[in-house]
């Protein structure tokens, strides 16, 4: 059966790779016609070459002066360099605008993708598409087009010549030239799979060092140097033997080529002596024959290397269409207009249930009400669901069942864009941006003023640092903020989710990596912004969970318990037990840290 099958999905594969590249070479189509034509009239001048010779010769025989014939051989050799020139500069100019094309759509796709994409592909991998496969994408949308079409043109136009100068002659080279089209048709799929597989094991690379560069401290403490290598080892020998077939094949094809024309000369040479001897030909004629063999050589390498262009981008664009077949959030990314409401809304889950893909359920029947203003505070064991209900409510995954309500709105009606200006959310590791201080308190709100930003950091304490580094706000971070301690990249998130003045504020741990002084500080700022902010916070921490409101206890995707501290205490067992136990447990003494 899969062998039915198989080649009916490569059919169907490469109708869509086809389709695929000519929509990313169709805008330009007015230049390629363009740098077509000047091909063409390139490959003209050429193929009229041979016949100046000709009549050259035939001067010489009849003892006529050669200036006219040597005239129009300048001429005609001038013209094909000028004109070879400027089209060689349509053909690259076109091809930086096509890679241009295809990197801006394929980064704002990328900037698009929904969550749940992004959990089964890495984000290396995936960046590599948008700057290596482009690559190969470019060159075979802008020459690879031009070279085929010339080349197939030019090498018809010489077989038509070379017919009428000696049939006999035309049909031995013909005869070769067919060997070499059944051998190229057999090479060039083979280069197409292999550049597809070099570029997936390329992709493959650069996620493992994503993976463990980005984690390069972990790395080393663990002594797994040699261990990260040998991993990376295998994936770059992948990738070797990947493009050594490539390599193999492409030499395949230029043996194929050179061979062809090599026994079509000698084919000619011996057969047109033959003829000559018996005056069936003159030498002119064979010298001209002979020159358009020659000639052919040309033709046929721009023929075998377009192919060639068009294999690779083929390759390359079955690794790009897997990212234009990616689902997307068509409704986020731009700045939602929202009016902030004049009080905080109401939070509300009903009847929530959802599951990863390949996993049982992470939520169900999730169903609890956070008042408007308040601070509600979600505690469980790791895998209860926490951060997942998070995650739903800033619309990254879809619940499988239940509704999400903001202030009396279903999130599912709103676009996602309109919910997450609603929100402000920072994570348990929060992202630091490379760059500036300034840089990350402003990403979210690019206008804040600079009063903004001086209360927004006095009440993620962060002024106190700020104050005491050399320069300030543009004090940059390093790469993922490695510049600051733990601690500070939480307050530095904190900061930016304030400034956004959202009318729903979610934190998720964010107390893990401060201090006892610095947490007691943040406290109070989710006391003061409680009364203009409805809060969600996921806690370890018994001294935040007391202040609470509200307190949900989450058991396997369960709401088990919802109350005060200290009716869970007298009401729910496995409440009293994280108390008891730590799990909730109050901060140590720690000591704040500067830059690194």
């Amino acid at each position: 059966m899969a062998t039915t099958v198989r080649p009916a999905e490569e059919r169907d594969t490469s109708a869509r790779s086809w389709a695929t590249l000519w929509r990313y070479a169709r805008p330009h189509r007015a230049i390629l016609g363009l740098t077509l034509v000047l091909t063409l009239l390139t490959s003209a001048a050429g193929l009229l070459q041979p016949l100046a010779a000709r009549h050259a010769l035939d001067a010489l025989a009849a003892g006529e002066g050669l200036g006219p014939v040597l005239a129009l051989m300048v001429l005609l050799m001038g013209t094909s360099a000028v004109v070879s020139g400027w089209t060689v500069w349509l053909q690259r100019r076109t091809a930086e605008r096509i890679v241009r094309q295809v990197r801006r759509s394929l980064a704002g796709r990328l900037l698009r993708l929904r969550v749940a994409e992004l959990d089964r592909t890495a984000p290396a991998d995936l960046v590599s598409r948008v700057t290596a496969d482009s690559a190969l994408l470019q060159n075979a949308a802008s020459q690879g087009f031009v070279m085929v079409v010339t080349g197939a043109l030019t090498l018809l136009g010489a077989c038509v010549l070379m017919l009428v100068i000696q049939p006999v002659l035309f049909a031995a080279t013909a005869t070769a030239l067919a060997g070499v089209a059944i051998a190229l048709r057999w090479v060039m799929p083979r280069i197409r799979r292999a550049v597809t597989e070099t570029q997936t094991a390329v992709g493959e690379l650069g996620s493992r060092l994503d993976r463990s560069v980005g984690a390069l401290r972990t790395v080393k403490s663990n002594a797994a140097e040699d261990r990260e290598a040998t991993l990376a080892d295998e994936t770059i020998e992948r990738a070797y033997r990947s493009g050594l077939g490539a390599a193999r094949y492409h030499a395949a094809a230029g043996i194929i080529g050179t061979s062809g024309m090599q026994g079509a000369f000698l084919t000619v040479l011996g057969a047109g002596g033959v003829l000559v001897a018996r005056n069936s030909i003159d030498v002119s004629s064979l010298i001209a024959f002979l020159l358009y063999v020659f000639y052919l050589a040309a033709p046929l390498a721009a023929l075998s290397g377009g192919l060639a262009h068009l294999q690779q981008g083929l390759g390359a664009t079955v690794r790009i269409r897997e990212i234009e077949t990616m689902d997307v959030e068509d409704d986020a990314g731009r700045p939602a207009v929202v009016t902030a409401p004049a009080r905080p809304p109401a939070v509300e889950i009903r009847e929530v249930s959802f599951a990863y893909r390949g996993r049982p359920p992470a939520l169900r029947q999730v169903s609890f009400r956070a008042a408007p203003g308040t601070r509600t505070a979600l505690v469980g064991l790791s895998g209860a669901g926490k951060s997942t209900l998070f995650a739903l409510m800033q619309r990254f995954y879809e619940p499988a069942q239940g509704v999400i309500e903001l202030g009396g709105r279903d999130i599912a009606t709103m676009s996602r864009a309109q919910v997450r200006a609603a929100m402000a959310y920072v994570e348990q590791d929060a992202a630091v941006l490379s760059g500036t201080i300034r840089d990350n308190l402003l990403y979210g709100r690019p206008r804040a003023s600079a009063g903004e930003i001086a209360a927004a950091l006095r009440d993620s304490g962060l002024a106190e640092l700020v104050d005491r580094l050399d320069q300030g706000l543009e004090t940059r971070v390093g790469p993922r903020g490695v510049l600051l301690s733990g601690g500070e990249r939480q307050r530095l998130a904190i900061a930016r989710a304030l400034l956004r003045r959202p009318s729903v504020l979610l934190l998720d741990e964010v107390t893990a990596s401060l201090d006892a002084r610095n947490e007691q500080a943040l406290r109070g700022v989710i006391d003061r912004v409680a009364p203009a902010c409805t809060v969600l916070l996921i806690a370890h921490r018994l001294s935040t969970v007391t202040s609470a409101d509200q307190i949900v206890v989450l058991d396997r995707g369960v709401v088990r318990a919802t109350g005060t501290h200290a009716a869970l205490l007298k009401s729910d067992a496995l409440y009293s037990e994280l108390v008891s136990t730590q799990l909730l447990a109050e901060p140590g003494p720690g000591v704040a840290t500067g830059v690194t």
